[in-house]
């Protein structure tokens, strides 16, 4: 069987207040391409299909564009929600994706109540993001009792695996799972909180029946597991600024059959702009603008130097694609450096800056009028 792997998509992802869907939606055309190109028969997403819970009309047309689609070419897709994805929105809408030919799970399923799934010449788990909070509530519907559970994550998710396994079978056995492997390296825009050692699984905790494990989360494209061979295929487009900005992401095409080890094809990929992070010292920005101005993609600034408001507009204004101006002072230059006190700030706009760079629209004016009347009321017995 040849399989298509693909994660951590972030539709409707803001970057600085800008919408990347466009970008992404290009890369899901491209993965239709390889769909039909390859000679694809499965489709495996393994979680983040979107940034966040509420995303945009266009985001949603994205992806259940990309699954009819799929359904045009006759291609089964599963798919398994993530960290940044609503359970319950996609649990709403399984049954709508099913008739595009795409198998949906939102929440948590164990052996016989739907989480192990039938493919062609076998079976797949399929496991969405699991929360530490939540992975007690499955102990408790293991073990009738979640106080039994005492130990850490890596260990009540080998309880989870060892159930799930039993339902495999002799031929293909899949896994489709949306965590953090221990060791892995990250790509750049991951909710760090998630990815850390007590979110970690040991690599030993697959199941050794496993003929490939697809996994999603991590948005650095690399292999984190030998027997079974386990693989984040990376995200689709470079998501946020930083270390991350040159780390391989796209997709991998996976040829499995049972009692043979998978053979993986890497796509590394450079879909959607690129992002750098441009760090020079003040005194060499005049030097360097014709480089920022020239750079395709979206860029950040980090200034070695005092900088002030004015300089950080007028780059803003030159720059349309220039979405971060940081100015640093040197440490040896910190001293004497006071740092705002609350009453110079100004929190309504501080307010409304939130609004634009989260939600990349102007805040509505009864927002602005209620988050002034409860300022107001907070501060009134401090003598602001």
């Amino acid at each position: 069987m040849r399989i298509l792997h693909t994660a951590d998509w972030h539709l409707g992802k803001l970057l600085k207040g800008t919408e990347r869907t466009g970008e992404i939606a290009a890369a899901l055309e491209e993965l239709l391409k390889l769909v039909r190109s390859e000679r694809i028969e499965l489709v495996l997403v393994a979680g983040d299909l979107f940034d966040r819970p509420q995303v945009t009309t266009e985001a949603e047309a994205a992806a259940f564009g990309f699954f009819y689609r799929l359904q045009e070419m006759k291609v089964p897709a599963l798919v398994v929600a993530g960290n940044h994805d609503s359970r319950e929105r996609l649990e709403a809408i399984a049954p709508l994706l099913s008739l595009a030919g795409a198998t949906v799970r939102g929440e948590v399923r164990l052996a016989g109540r739907g989480g192990v799934v039938e493919v062609t010449g076998g079976k797949a788990i399929m496991l969405p993001f699991l929360s530490e909070r939540r992975l007690v509530k499955a102990q408790m519907l293991l073990e009738g009792d979640g106080t039994l559970w005492k130990g850490v994550y890596s260990e009540g998710m080998k309880k989870v695996f060892a159930n799930l396994a039993t339902e495999l079978g002799g031929g293909i056995n899949l896994m489709l799972a949306h965590l953090t492997v221990e060791g892995s390296r990250l790509g750049g825009g991951e909710f760090e909180f998630y990815c850390t050692n007590s979110y970690a699984v040991e690599k030993s905790a697959f199941p050794q029946q496993l003929t490939y494990v697809a996994l999603g989360h991590i948005h650095r494209q690399q292999q984190v597991s030998e027997a079974p061979v386990a693989w984040y295929p990376g995200s689709l487009v470079q998501l946020d600024f930083g270390e991350g900005e040159t780390a391989p992401r796209g997709a991998l095409i996976v040829e499995v059959e049972a009692g043979v080890p998978p053979k993986v094809h890497p796509v590394e990929a450079r879909w959607g702009k690129p992002l750098r992070t441009f760090r020079l010292r003040l005194e060499d920005l005049d030097r360097r603008l014709e480089e920022i101005e020239t750079f395709p993609g979206w860029a950040k600034l980090v200034i070695e130097g005092r900088g002030n408001p004015r300089l950080r507009e007028d780059l803003f204004r030159r720059f349309p694609h220039l979405l971060d101006v940081i100015f640093e002072v040197p440490e040896a230059e910190r001293d004497g450096i006071q740092a705002p006190v609350p009453e110079e700030w100004d929190w309504l706009e501080a307010y409304g800056e939130y609004s634009r760079q989260t939600y990349a629209t102007e805040p509505d004016e009864s927002l602005l009028r209620a988050f002034q009347q409860v300022y107001e009321e907070v501060h009134a017995g401090e003598g602001v």
